[in-house]
């Protein structure tokens, strides 16, 4: 009998569809992963903008991971939107209590408006009890910045928020988006074992569907360690499925604003 490679996904939901879970489960699914879900937050909001958001309690949240897992076994785990200490905290329990493996945090910190949405004791908690027990983390120019506590302006300031970074316990580090030049976009991965670099470069798309991005990238990575392909592998095909996502979608208008990237253009 078959089985599917496994994701469980930990992130809070985007109600038109172009982030949050519903961009894990999209990507997953057009990689050929199976989905299950933890949601934290539920939102209101479309391609202008957040306009509500519920949030889910932390008990709550860690039931629906008990309850998947004690039926179905998974093979990696994203973390998306931990938006407050005590939910960290809740999944740390959880992460250590099961001793699961190939688990990818994209740290969701900055809104696309650059506003700040975790407080300072939640980021505290997020690279103190989450980062060491997670195999990368993925964040956005402005959420690594954050976490330097220092504006990354060139490669040698990347290098150094990913040496800072991996000190708190986690394997890989992938700082994305790098704002290097105007004709490419790059992200960074560190490899904390061998203190080794690799620079992902791709032609920037003129194109304002971007929304989802960044979890759909770490969605992908998550779902290609899944399927057992090790991380430098991994990363390197999450950013190809993720960079031809976006110029497939600038294809495409959705909504009045800033639009989703075409998370099914394989199929």
């Amino acid at each position: 009998m078959k089985t599917y490679p496994v994701l469980q996904i930990i992130a809070g939901s985007d109600s038109c569809g172009g982030a949050g879970i519903q961009a894990d489960i999209k990507t997953a699914t057009t990689l050929g992963v199976y989905s299950m879900t933890a949601i934290t937050a539920l939102t209101a909001q479309n391609t202008c903008g957040v306009d509500e958001i519920l949030d889910i309690n932390e008990k709550f949240v860690r039931a629906q991971l008990e309850t998947n897992l004690s039926d179905i076994p998974c093979d990696a785990v994203k973390i998306g939107m931990l938006h407050k200490t005590s939910l960290i905290l809740e999944i740390k329990d959880f992460l250590k209590k099961h001793k699961l493996k190939n688990i990818v945090l994209d740290p969701v910190m900055v809104a696309a408006s650059k506003a700040i949405l975790l407080e300072e004791s939640a980021i505290k908690s997020l690279k103190e009890d989450l980062f060491p027990l997670v195999d990368i983390i993925t964040p956005n120019l402005y959420e690594a910045n954050l976490l330097f506590n220092k504006s990354i302006k060139n490669k040698d300031d990347a290098k150094d928020a990913c040496i800072y970074l991996s000190s708190y316990g986690c394997k890989y580090v992938l700082i994305k988006s790098l704002e290097l030049d105007l004709e490419y976009s790059y992200d960074c991965l560190y490899e904390s074992s061998s203190q080794t670099f690799t620079f992902y470069k791709n032609p920037r798309i003129l194109t304002k569907n971007t929304h989802g991005t960044g979890c759909s990238l770490s969605s992908a990575i998550a779902s290609f360690l899944a399927k057992g392909v090790d991380m430098q592998e991994a990363v390197k095909k999450a950013n190809l499925y993720v960079y031809e996502a976006i110029k497939a979608g600038s294809l495409y208008t959705i909504g009045k604003n800033r639009g989703a990237i075409n998370h099914m253009y394989k199929i």
